[in-house]
């Protein structure tokens, strides 16, 4: 089994939490998270995780209130996408959160 986990900073104020795990090759457990600072306090604003045996995304506005979205596909795919829309779109989903347009 292999694991992988790591924090990149995206621009003032965001980052990017990584983690996912494999075994013989299959993504079996992921999460990513875009988390903005808020006051000095790391917020979550989308997650794309796996926590509840299904791929899903967890999107939350300033007030830490959650809106869950179930994704019809396999772990691994989840994961590419996770991390290609994280990286494409977090400053538009940083300036939504703060301005609380989000989710």
């Amino acid at each position: 089994m292999g694991e992988k986990t790591y924090v990149r900073a995206l621009g003032e104020g965001a980052r990017k939490r990584h983690y996912h795990k494999t075994d013989k090759g299959a993504v079996i457990g992921f999460m990513v998270q875009l988390e903005v600072a808020v006051n000095g306090i790391w917020r979550p604003v989308i997650r794309y995780d796996c926590a509840h045996d299904f791929s899903h995304i967890d999107r939350y506005n300033v007030d830490g209130k959650q809106e869950k979205e179930q994704l019809q596909l396999p772990y691994d795919e989840t994961l590419t996408l996770a991390d290609e829309d994280i990286d494409l779109n977090w400053e538009t989903y940083k300036a939504r959160f703060l301005e609380g347009q989000f989710p």
